[in-house]
């Protein structure tokens, strides 16, 4: 109920309201609930509620006839709420003591969940942060994969099945992080007899470090998509667009190699043999950490006080507002990242003048709805998160990287209930960036790749080889989870150079 409009009469003494009849002192006390804690406990209302509660009614006094709330009139209200919380969520004066009422009596699951891991060469601190995954009230599957080390709130690797819920940090900062393989239409000699035209073609067609633009800006369908589904997308648009077509920095990538196939693929209309072939690393850069940045400290503050040590593995529920926005914008992010990938392959194919006959590409940071086999409930829909996972469902295609001086795999799932149809992203770290940084020099790395074949254009001593797992080993232990298809070795390695802060 609005308050009735008010007007002074004479000025500074008196007013008058929509009741001719009635008048009532300038400055009036507040009016207040008439009902305490006490009494607020004894109709139900849980301990932990009573402030909100009490506030609700007071406000609820304030928007009223102004005499506050008498105690049977006040009992009645609270009594609606806590009967059928869910039915004032979006109410303005109730919606915040419903959505209490429902989530404190959220709590983590006493006994998390089962999940299996694949490979043994895994950081404990990661199975720490798997473990705390499987305790969010919503999980009902989960699966490690062999390249997993620690990240914020779900680790590297970390595969997470939930029931009407996404947690934004479980997706990761860089919503829709991907791969992207083009076999272009040169003979595989033109990797050496061309090298020149090549290293040209990434330095030319490529923009790598933070916060990087692309002068003069591109042009991709996806800019006349929805950007309005959130704030967040809307304001970070015209960003989105300076940075169409750039890689960022951390382990992000665009390289020339040699892909061979051992025999003919059909899906991909390829003979058995060798190939020059152009692979990209990145994501959805600026705008994508700002929807996750905007939509993990909602879900931060929505955390129930019994899950607050769950902390980055905060959740929005898909039924709610902010949930159904994250989701939307997510998936946005999703078609930008892939548009980067786009565009820079369409520039650096142009420059080195070929064109592309086949390609393979994949999201590994991202959250998909899916039906999965669940333990005593039965095919079920849920949000699977895959954190630096693969989509490995059988018969898909996907790319797994090694690092620069190791073989990256276009691979077919098979579709492994138990991984939740995931595989692996890469090969994944062994070591810290900061670690990395006091172990090896740049240039020393750089000068024995050349020796190898391998032309480094550009990157950090943080993202050299030693730094990895090897990819091989990691490829072995999940080869119930894929079948190789082909072979992708890096030639000419170009990475983000300026010491930018990681973005991956």
């Amino acid at each position: 109920m609005t308050s009735p409009s008010l007007w002074l009469d004479p000025p500074g003494r008196r007013v008058k309201n929509e009741h001719p009849r009635l008048t009532v002192p300038v400055n009036p006390a507040p009016p207040q609930s008439k009902m305490n804690r006490k009494q607020l406990q004894k109709i139900g209302v849980p301990p932990r509620c009573v402030k909100m509660a009490t506030q609700t009614l007071s406000r609820a006094a304030q928007e009223g006839t102004g005499f506050g709330l008498k105690g049977k009139q006040a009992k009645e209200l609270i009594a609606g709420v806590l009967e059928s919380p869910s039915t004032y969520l979006h109410d303005p004066l109730w919606g915040e003591l419903a959505r209490e009422l429902l989530t404190q009596e959220i709590e983590p699951q006493s006994e998390p969940i089962e999940y299996r891991t694949w490979g043994d060469e895994i950081d404990p601190a990661a199975h720490v942060q798997m473990r705390d995954a499987c305790r969010v009230p919503s999980a009902v599957g989960a699966a490690l994969m062999p390249d997993a080390h620690v990240g914020y709130g779900l680790p590297i690797g970390g595969v997470l099945a939930c029931e009407g819920a996404v947690i934004p940090y479980a997706v990761g900062v860089d919503i829709a992080c991907r791969m992207k393989l083009s076999v272009l239409d040169m003979p595989a000699a033109d990797l050496t007899k061309r090298r020149n035209l090549l290293e040209e073609a990434l330095m030319g067609g490529t923009r790598f470090g933070v916060g990087v633009e692309h002068r003069p800006k591109q042009e991709h369908a996806v800019l006349d998509q929805d950007w309005d589904v959130s704030r967040i997308t809307r304001e970070k648009k015209d960003t989105a667009w300076k940075q169409l077509g750039t890689s960022g920095s951390g382990n992000h990538f665009v390289e020339f190699g040699l892909l061979t196939l051992a025999e003919r693929d059909d899906e991909l209309d390829l003979d058995a043999g060798e190939y020059v072939a152009l692979l990209s690393h990145s994501g959805s850069r600026g705008a994508g950490a700002a929807v996750c940045s905007t939509y993990s400290a909602i879900a931060q503050r929505l955390l129930p006080q019994g899950c607050s040590d769950l902390g980055r593995l905060a959740w929005l529920s898909l039924d709610s507002e902010a949930g159904q926005e994250y989701w939307a914008a997510m998936n946005l992010m999703g078609d930008y990242a892939a548009a980067n990938h786009a565009v820079i392959h369409r520039l650096v194919a142009k420059l080195a003048g070929a064109k592309v006959i086949a390609g393979v590409e994949n999201h590994h940071n991202f959250a998909w709805k899916e039906f999965h086999q669940i333990p005593g409930k039965g095919v079920r829909e849920v949000v699977v998160h895959r954190k630096g996972a693969t989509p490995a469902a059988a018969g898909e295609l996907g790319v797994i990287p090694g690092s620069m001086a190791d073989p990256a795999f276009v691979v077919r799932g098979k579709g492994n209930a138990e991984s939740l149809a995931s595989a692996s992203h890469g090969a994944g770290r062994r070591m810290s960036r900061k670690k990395a940084k006091d172990t090896y020099r740049f240039n020393a790395v750089k000068n024995d790749l050349a020796k190898k074949g391998i032309t480094v254009l550009a990157a950090g001593s943080d993202e050299v080889p030693g730094v990895y797992k090897d990819i091989r080993q990691v490829m072995a232990a999940q080869e119930d989870l894929v079948d190789i298809v082909a072979q992708f070795d890096p030639k000419i390695v170009r990475m983000c150079g300026d010491g930018s802060e990681v973005e991956d």
